[in-house]
């Protein structure tokens, strides 16, 4: 976790280190029944553009996960991006489980007046994305999944990581809790790489384990075959975490997946966000065309 966090200062791309990224500003938005997260809301190209939703991943933001994408998938969608629970400004709550953070997901749609969007989602948000399908198949118009998997844990070897990786966090608790009760809330066009460090601190540690342990439980792998909206599958070459080939088998299930592959490892998102952004606006786009098929054919959604 450490060698993580220094990376994040050390390793963001080239193109962040050059010039300035324009990281969208938020706000908080309050979900009645379930709590306050923090979302940004970037404007699409006109104001009935498609909307879509990006999920982050394991101790991570919306903005940290997403910013090098926001303004590519801009030109095309009203981009939205939230901190899920218990990561950053999300929910503030002691249970953490995949399907509540759908729901959560569901909720920002309902307070922002959106029927439908295409739900994207990297690493952990894929497998929230997913869920959101699952349970709230008529609001989501196609799904993007990078790095995903439809069941984790599987193998002694993923298991022993996952525990190994959860045992670290746990004991790295107690040293800094303390000192990460209220981080520090670094304006992006200051300093991107102290903002970046200051997004990713923001998780607490104990968070990060919870979310680790239900995401060890995800098992969409009986029904994932039933997905019947556009879906694009992104996968990451060179991911250590979900092995290529357990994901391209995932998206051979999903009836009708398209596949995009980018040369890179499982951070791909932000550390080699140059490969990365390309790829992800062709699998939304090729999203995109189905999805606005679908709907001048009459179809749901």
């Amino acid at each position: 976790m450490a060698k993580q966090r220094r990376d994040l200062g050390t390793r963001l791309p080239a193109s962040v280190r050059i010039r300035t990224i324009d990281v969208p500003d938020g706000r908080m938005l309050h979900l009645p029944g379930r709590g306050t997260t923090f979302i940004t809301d970037t404007p699409g190209p006109a104001d009935d553009a498609p909307a879509i939703l990006l999920l982050h991943a394991l101790s991570t933001t919306g903005r940290l996960s997403w910013f090098p994408s926001i303004d590519a998938l801009s030109q095309r969608f009203r981009v939205i991006t939230m901190d899920q629970r218990m990561h950053g400004r999300g929910i503030h709550t002691d249970s953490f489980t995949l399907q509540d953070c759908a729901d959560d997901a569901a909720a920002v749609l309902d307070e922002l007046g959106i029927d439908t969007a295409m739900i994207a989602g990297f690493s952990m948000g894929s497998l929230v994305a997913q869920l959101v399908w699952r349970a709230h198949p008529n609001r989501v118009g196609g799904l993007v999944l990078c790095a995903s998997a439809d069941r984790l844990q599987s193998k002694f070897t993923e298991r022993l990581v996952h525990q190994s990786v959860s045992a670290s966090v746990l004991a790295t608790r107690r040293r800094s809790l303390e000192r990460r009760r209220d981080f520090e809330q670094i304006e992006p066009r200051n300093d991107i790489h102290r903002w970046a460090l200051s997004e990713f601190r923001s998780t607490r540690p104990l968070a990060a384990a919870h979310a680790l342990a239900a995401i060890g439980r995800h098992h969409s792998r009986p029904w994932i075959g039933e997905i019947d909206v556009p879906t694009a599958v992104v996968v990451p070459l060179r991911d250590r975490a979900i092995p290529p080939k357990r994901q391209r088998q995932m998206a051979a299930r999903i009836p009708g997946a398209t596949l995009h592959e980018v040369d890179a490892g499982h951070a791909c998102c932000v550390m080699n966000a140059d490969a990365f952004v390309p790829v992800l606006t062709e699998a939304t786009t090729t999203v995109l065309a189905r999805w606005t098929e679908n709907r001048s054919l009459g179809e749901a959604p």
